[in-house]
């Protein structure tokens, strides 16, 4: 029997015909009194569908740099929804973090049966499991540990999972760890899940259609008194088309962005093999007669591909065609099931993916029979194109700074924001790197190698984002040095600026670099923001710059623990040590670091002046930079006393100490021997406290060293010494640099307590011999193009990051900004004292009346008791240094207290025995 076309039709055929014949118009309901029920019922699903369809919209295209209530910006928004979606999801996410996915479930569900004219049964219970299951499954969420990647301060059950950890910390006395953590999300796990199922309604079973029809069937009242209830399969076709509509646009997206992804692999991976199959034809010009031979050019390629020799584990690297083709060939056949056939738009070269039965089957290679251990196996599906580098993954401090903070603290430091440097420009992949121009560069260096009589294959090739990599293997009996001393020639064979050629280490080939025609520029604000610098655990860490193959390289200058750096005028060495600076600038406080700054030049470093990390203006006299030199050597000396009375080997010992020593409220106490009782002859010990402060770390830049060694070259290379050997372990680093590497500036001494050195570009193979002990450095491009080398080890080619002289005085005036240096006026002060570094001063004997008459009566004392009137007696004697006693001498011999020297040099004492007076 075919279903009625109405449920109100329904209804009347259930009343009972006896109803009907006596009183009609009281036992039939009438239609509009449930339209006018289903029509609200029905309208409150379309009002929760499009609620959740709006929170949706606005939770999938959220950005943290859409303004919101916590983040004022005047950027427009990207949400899709505009200002009020940023600001719905800004909030949903800071307030329930991920479990705002979850918040919308239930709402769904109910909409959509109300739409379906099902009214679900103990709505309130439903509620109140939504309100529970949302905040419970926030507290779930706040005991996992969140990721990296996270870009909001609050955990991933947003505040309210952070109200959930406060509680558990009230309970346990401290921050759940670990097992902790785990224990009590276990535990908020089963009332969520609970509460959840009781917000879906999945634990009630609700009336299905037929069972209400049946049951209106059996007791004709009940049928009509709740038609809200009614479970009929018919629907409003309008509603339904809409809702067809939208479910069928959202599945059409996704298909074809799905589509999109998989045409441009496809597209990529067929212009990759495109110029493989082209190089098989003959060429025109005859340069390819080589390539040619090897490959064995046949009529039916796809039958040559077929028969590949291709090793499903291993396959040497080569460029013999075999091993060419076939691991293209598999690659793209293992990318075709993942795709629809009937999707996609495949190139001529998948007319070979039918020979897929065949290609697992290796046959024996005869020609290839150097397959020696010293070939390093490579996967065949694995392009011999390496991909560049993609972008440094953002750290947390750019998103953090994205967001206004409501919690600083009045007088805190401020580090300097990242908004002061330039923005880094995404041009997108350059096509330089297409993957078929740099085969062909390939294979144009194989032929210019040959035509110098070296033969090899290229196996590897590494754009990055000033030079290219090209990774030779050569033939057996090839010396690596005379590929080496070629250099010159292939540069000029390749039409490149300058070419630099190494020994690949730890691998069977020869490194060949050659510049990019277009050069990409590595920006500082990009490593600075990058999670490389955030997951740096050292104590001073430094942006060096990006390898040949674009990875970020951020060093640790406490372990280095000094860097000696050389450079030509206009290599980018000046740049370079901004580079550094402002890495420690944007890391460390002056609580933390200070700096002593010695620029000769007056140019270069005379921009820091006056920030707070200073402990001097600076230098700029060669003279008072020997005085501050020999400051450093006091400082370290009198830091090493410090670690010693209290026990610690380092500068990192010596602050953890003193921290929690602070924090108990304890004091720093150690027992001395301080003589001997006279009765008993038994020791006395005192206690001796210590008021100590933790130390800061000391970071000595010297801009120019030539022209310290100029001035003073014996005591610079002294200081020098004394602290590249032992300032590590008391937190002082020299960083000192010279654009004239030779041998009378950069010492054997200096050399070889420099263990870490940057080399720019210099003018001969004799400079970079100098710095770095063998050359490469002169074949350097400029412009930030250097050669690092860490505690000895090989050379890495590094292009370092660029900061413009504004981005460096916007970063200075924020950090004047924060508060006014405090200098010591000691450290550029000559101080007469003895000692190897002592700076004896040639002033006259007036100089020492008042503070120097106890040692000039001292001197007198041991002169008239001893009967020895000689200045280095008086010089053993006091322990002071020659020049002093020499003065002291001289202040006799005018107080007549001893002779003038004669002939021998000997001096006699002019008065008595008795030295009272004296």
């Amino acid at each position: 029997m075919p279903s009625s076309p109405s449920p109100v039709l329904d209804e009347i055929r259930s009343v009972p015909q006896r109803a009907s014949r006596s009183s009609a118009a009281k036992a039939l309901p009438t239609p509009p009194p449930a339209l006018a029920i289903r029509i609200p019922v029905r309208l409150a699903g379309m009002i929760l569908l499009g609620f959740v369809a709006i929170c949706l919209a606005a939770l999938a295209s959220w950005s943290v740099d859409d303004p919101s209530f916590s983040y004022a910006t005047a950027k427009s928004p990207a949400n899709w929804l505009g200002f009020p979606g940023a600001v719905i999801a800004d909030t949903l996410f800071q307030t329930f973090g991920l479990s705002a996915l979850v918040l919308l479930v239930p709402p769904a569900l109910w909409g959509w049966a109300f739409m379906r004219r099902r009214m679900p049964t103990h709505l309130g219970m439903r509620f109140l499991g939504w309100v529970a299951a949302t905040l419970l499954v926030a507290g779930v969420l706040s005991f996992v540990a969140m990721p990296a990647s996270w870009p909001l301060p609050t955990g991933l059950g947003g505040l309210v999972g952070n109200g959930f950890t406060a509680l558990a910390t009230l309970v346990t006395g401290e921050q759940p760890q670990a097992v902790t953590a785990v224990l009590f999300a276990i535990i908020l796990s089963i009332p969520a899940l609970a509460t959840f199922w009781i917000a879906m309604g999945l634990g009630q079973s609700l009336p299905t259609g037929p069972k209400k029809k049946s049951a209106a069937a059996a007791t004709g009242r009940k049928g009509v008194s709740a038609p809200v209830e009614d479970d009929e399969p018919e629907t409003n076709p309008i509603v339904d088309v809409a809702l067809g509509a939208m479910v069928h646009m959202g599945y059409s997206m996704r298909t074809a962005f799905r589509r999109a992804r998989a045409s441009h692999a496809e597209r990529r991976a067929a212009e990759a093999a495109t110029w493989r199959d082209e190089e098989v034809e003959p060429s025109l010009d005859g340069h390819a007669a080589p390539v040619v031979e090897r490959r064995e050019p046949s009529i039916a390629p796809t039958q040559r591909r077929i028969h590949a020799p291709v090793e499903p584990a291993f396959v040497e690297p080569s460029f013999e065609p075999d091993y060419e083709e076939a691991p293209e060939v598999s690659s793209r056949i293992n990318a075709r099931p993942s795709y629809d056939d009937s999707e996609l738009d495949y190139p001529d070269e998948a007319d070979d993916v039918p020979f897929v039965p065949d290609m697992p089957t290796p046959p024996v290679v005869n020609h290839q029979q150097r397959g020696d251990s010293r070939f390093h196996p490579v996967d065949p599906a694995k392009p011999r194109v390496t991909a560049p580098a993609p972008r440094p993954a953002q750290g947390q401090r750019a998103v953090r700074e994205a967001q206004t903070s409501f919690f600083s603290e009045p007088g805190s430091f401020e580090l300097p924001p990242l908004s002061l440097l330039s923005e880094p420009k995404h041009l997108g992949p350059s096509p330089e790197h297409a993957p078929e121009r740099l085969e062909a560069m390939a294979r144009q260096l194989e032929g210019v190698l040959e035509d110098f009589g070296v033969k090899g294959d290229i196996i590897n090739v590494r754009p990055g984002p000033v030079v290219t990599l090209f990774e030779l293997e050569p033939a057996p009996g090839i010396k690596s040095s005379r590929v080496i001393s070629l250099a010159d020639d292939i540069a000029r064979s390749m039409s490149a600026i300058s070419a630099r050629v190494a020994v690949v280490p730890g691998r069977n080939a020869i490194g060949i670099e050659l510049p990019n025609q277009n050069r990409e520029t590595v920006y500082f604000r990009e490593m600075l923001a990058s999670s490389d610098f955030e997951k740096m655990k050292g104590k001073l860490p430094i942006c060096l710059g990006k390898t040949i193959g674009g990875e970020p390289v951020i060093a640790d200058l406490a372990r280095m623990p000094h860097l000696l750096i050389a450079g030509t005028t206009g290599s980018g060495k000046s740049v370079g040590i901004n580079t550094f600076i402002l890495s420690l600038l944007y890391q460390m406080t002056p609580e933390q670091c200070r700096m002593i700054m010695i620029d000769p030049k007056m140019l270069e470093l005379s921009i820091y002046d006056g920030i707070p990390h200073l402990l001097t203006p600076v230098v700029t006299d060669p003279q008072k930079a020997v005085v501050a030199l020999k400051w450093a050597v006091r400082e370290m000396e009198d830091r090493y006393r410090k670690m010693s009375k209290i026990g610690v080997r380092n500068i990192d010992g010596f602050n953890q100490r003193v921290t929690e020593s602070k924090a108990k409220g304890e004091v720093i106490t150690r027992t001395v021997q301080t003589g001997f009782d006279r009765e008993t002859g038994e020791a006395i010990y005192e206690s001796e406290e210590f008021d100590l402060e933790p130390l800061p770390y000391i970071v000595v830049i010297v801009d120019e060293m030539a022209d310290l060694m100029m001035v003073a070259g014996k005591d610079i290379e002294g200081a020098i010494q004394r602290l590249a050997q032992m300032a590590r372990a008391a937190g002082i680093h020299i960083i000192t640099a010279t654009q004239r590497p030779s041998v009378d500036v950069i010492t054997g001494t200096i050399k070889a307590n420099f263990p870490t050195r940057i080399s720019f570009m210099v003018t001969s193979k004799i400079d970079s011999r100098t710095i770095l002990g063998e050359q490469g450095a002169e074949q350097l491009l400029g412009n930030g193009d250097m050669l690092y080398m860490a505690s000895g080890g090989r050379t890495k080619r590094l292009h370092g990051p660029f900061v413009a002289d504004s981005e460096v005085e916007a970063v200075v005036k924020h950090l004047k900004s924060q508060g006014a240096p405090d200098y010591l006026d000691s450290i550029t002060e000559e101080e007469d004292e003895g000692g190897e570094y002592g700076g004896e001063s040639a002033s006259s004997g007036d100089d020492y009346a008042g503070s120097g008459d106890e040692l000039y009566d001292k001197a007198v004392h041991i002169v008239l008791t001893d009967k020895k009137a000689s200045t280095s007696y008086v010089q053993r004697r006091l322990a002071i240094g020659y020049n002093k006693a020499a003065t002291l001498i001289e202040r006799m011999e005018r107080e007549g207290v001893i002779s003038q020297a004669n002939h021998a040099g000997k001096r006699e004492i002019l008065v008595g025995n008795n030295s009272d007076g004296y």
